[in-house]
């Protein structure tokens, strides 16, 4: 009698404090995702109030879309390119306000403020940039690169596609780096430099390896974080010109809301979270692996 109302207070104690947190997450994410799971095998517009069940038609047409698996390919190559300038700029930025410099904390504040912008916001912007502002920049230089919109061409679309990403996003990565060299023992480096280490080695074989688990969370979300982008993706190219920079989240949402094939989409939005899934815990799990404790 003892044992249960025992584990009935447990019980209690846990509905009370956890039961509204798994609650949301069901109600926003767990149970929209089964339901998205279910619309894969049906042939739904998104409008009609018939659902109706086509089993695995909408498997067999995503795999013949040659289309979607291009975006795909471009989202892998534009992630890739994302995430790797993105963390090279953020540890660059850490090093440089971690550093002896005068006003710190107010080059943490500006660096940090392009991730405060809203993404749609973010691509308005540096739409005039490349469409206008450049233009000057090549008048005034005589700079080939400089003399045509960014944006009207397939190959600098995809670049100020990514640039506009990693201006974005380093402020952010560039907070957490912080906290990453702020917890690096100040005895290793002092050690290190007794030894007869400068900084360059103190910063190559101890700063570094023992960062392993920031550059791990760091990666993981620059990862999750470029191959869902949309809102930059549609408000600085609209996935121009010629389709050239139709991410797959965007090629996603088109085929879903536009198109109205609201079952296809569902299926193609499903392989690229398996996608990203397999991508961010594969590289979670190579990250984990080089870490070391002091």
């Amino acid at each position: 009698m003892q044992n249960q109302s025992k584990f009935s207070y447990k019980a209690a104690m846990f509905a009370s404090f956890a039961g509204p947190a798994v609650f949301l997450f069901s109600a926003v994410v767990i149970v929209p995702f089964l339901f998205g799971f279910y619309l894969t095998f049906t042939g739904w517009d998104g409008i009609s109030s018939s659902i109706p069940f086509v089993g695995f038609a909408n498997y067999a047409e995503l795999f013949k879309d040659s289309a979607f698996w291009v975006s795909m390919g471009k989202t892998i190559l534009y992630a890739f390119a994302a995430v790797m300038l993105a963390n090279a700029v953020a540890f660059g930025l850490a090093l440089l306000v971690t550093g002896k410099i005068k006003g710190s904390n107010f080059f943490r504040a500006a660096f940090y403020t392009p991730n405060l912008i809203g993404g749609i916001v973010l691509g308005y912007i540096w739409q005039f940039v490349f469409k206008q502002a450049i233009l000057v920049i090549g008048e005034a230089t005589g700079i080939s690169l400089f003399s045509s919109s960014w944006l009207s061409d397939p190959f600098k679309a995809f670049w100020a596609l990514i640039i506009v990403t990693v201006w974005q996003l380093s402020g952010y990565l560039m907070l957490i780096y912080i906290a990453g060299l702020m917890g690096v023992s100040e005895d290793l480096r002092e050690a290190a430099k007794i030894d007869g280490c400068d900084e360059k080695q103190t910063t190559r074989y101890i700063t570094l390896p023992m960062m392993m688990g920031t550059f791990t969370i760091c990666f993981f979300l620059a990862i999750t974080r470029a191959f869902v982008t949309y809102d930059v993706n549609i408000s600085l190219t609209e996935g121009g010109p010629f389709g050239s920079t139709t991410l797959a989240a965007m090629y996603v949402y088109n085929q879903a809301f536009s198109s109205k094939k609201y079952g296809l989409g569902q299926a193609e939005a499903l392989v690229l979270f398996l996608v990203i899934a397999v991508v961010a815990v594969t590289q979670a799990f190579m990250g984990k692996s080089k870490e070391v404790e002091a």
